[in-house]
């Protein structure tokens, strides 16, 4: 399938079958924030239960935290985005549209990571890609914090950040849970939470974003073994989107940050990429971040943010090892994965081939005719069964092949339907979303039939 058309297939699909609508587009929608659908909401929240369990509820090491978008303004100081969370941007003289020059043809930048302005290596196209105009070779810095404001009264309120990545969260309350329960080093700090950026280059649907979520992991460490557990953490990753996501391997990739990307504190910092249709991309950050992030809140706080090592009855500066990515960019990598076409007798079917583990809905389960009292009866007796151990949907509009076309394409692996012989032999057919192979089963074992499959 030609990859420039598929994220066209994949926004048309979330809009039709009700994962992803553009946020306020009875008003004519607003650049890049969407609203999750029914089907969206289910399957981001499906991915989240899956990462926490894996990253939090199975390891004996690892706490959970869920913080607020609002902090003190003077964190953002200490972390550095106030200076340097920054983006490049030039105008059109023409149009008066800003553009990212690193995105345009030919440009080479060299960010400051400390001040966060941007030194012009190459210049390069001038043509504004929306208009055909020039555009003003002048490359201004722009920050992409949102800035809000905290207070009542006019003149005295105080300038403040939602959040521009969740993580920061974990540094302020890092050590209010080593007072709590006094872990041993190693041990991490989990949350998925909301961040905001002012983004100026957007248009990839829900891969870049003004409102999104994140996916952090902030692991402590000595110092002497950062090294140790940076690769461990490396595989670890790697593996969820292998064996829990089932993303094919060949859609992903280790990329090392260069020298000039990578921050300046860093020890290293590798990205695990997809191949989106654009091309790869970053779809999580693993890295080795030394102590800077705990002693730059020390340093600006006044506050102790070291602890003793058990071991030595030393007192230190854990170093910290981080895992970070987009719950929304996570969710449109699983998309493309199990986005399918198959030609058939009745057209082109289309369906997503989605994990078992985190569909939507299981089963779908339908009366044969809509207009059939019995018929209908007897699969509300199936349905209110199933739905007691898994996510079931009801489905009785169209004919039995519009529903299945369209459980398809909501990606729900399996189809019951309940007909006459059902009222004589109690059994129904079961339909597989991937291969549409059906079989006759006792209705008494569906339960038990289905619950095989999804432990599998």
């Amino acid at each position: 399938m030609p990859k420039n058309n598929l994220l066209e297939k994949i926004t048309a699909l979330c809009k039709r079958r009700g994962f992803i609508f553009p946020s306020s587009g009875i008003y004519g929608g607003i650049a890049g924030i969407y609203d999750y659908g029914p089907l969206g909401v289910a399957l981001a929240k499906n991915i989240k239960d899956l990462w926490w369990q894996d990253m939090v509820e199975k390891r004996t090491d690892m706490y959970g935290l869920d913080g607020s978008i609002l902090m003190h303004p003077r964190s953002w100081e200490a972390s550095g985005h106030v200076a340097g969370f920054t983006d490049p941007l030039v105008d059109c003289g023409d149009c008066q549209k800003r553009f990212r020059p690193d995105k345009l043809e030919g440009w080479k930048l060299k960010k400051d990571n400390q001040t966060g302005q941007f030194r012009v290596i190459k210049t390069g196209s001038l043509k504004c890609p929306v208009c055909g105009g020039r555009l003003i070779a002048k490359v201004r810095q722009f920050n992409v914090l949102m800035e809000t404001s905290l207070g009542a009264i006019e003149g005295e309120k105080m300038k403040a950040y939602l959040k521009g990545e969740s993580c920061q969260n974990i540094y302020l309350d890092f050590i209010d849970i080593v007072n709590s329960f006094s872990p041993k080093l190693p041990f991490g700090i989990a949350q998925i939470g909301k961040a905001f950026r002012n983004e100026i280059t957007l248009g990839k649907f829900i891969f870049k974003t003004r409102e999104f979520e994140q996916f952090d992991i902030e692991y402590f460490t000595r110092p002497q073994d950062s090294t140790r557990f940076y690769r461990e953490w490396k595989k670890i990753r790697w593996d969820w989107y292998r064996k829990r996501l089932g993303l094919k391997e060949k859609n992903l990739r280790w990329r090392q940050h260069d020298e000039d990307e990578r921050i300046f504190y860093a020890k290293d910092a590798w990205d695990i990429d997809y191949f989106y249709p654009w091309g790869w991309d970053e779809l999580e950050g693993v890295h080795d971040r030394s102590d800077y992030d705990l002693t730059q809140h020390a340093k600006f706080s006044g506050k102790k943010l070291d602890i003793p090592d058990q071991e030595t009855n030393q007192r230190i500066v854990p170093f910290i090892v981080e895992c970070s990515g987009g719950v929304g960019r996570t969710m449109l990598a699983v998309l493309l994965d199990a986005y399918r076409e198959e030609e058939g007798t009745n057209g082109i079917r289309v369906f997503l081939s989605l994990d078992v583990k985190i569909a939507p809905y299981k089963v779908a389960v339908f009366p044969l005719l809509a207009n059939k009292a019995e018929l209908i009866k007897k699969a509300r007796s199936v349905y209110e069964n199933l739905k007691d151990h898994f996510r079931v949907t009801w489905d009785e509009i169209g004919n039995i092949g519009k529903r299945y076309r369209r459980q398809d394409e909501a990606g729900t692996p399996w189809c019951v339907t309940i007909d006459y012989q059902s009222l004589k032999d109690e059994m129904v057919t079961v339909r597989d979303r991937d291969t549409m192979a059906q079989k006759r089963l006792a209705v008494a074992r569906l339960a038990d039939f289905f619950k095989k499959k999804l432990n599998s």
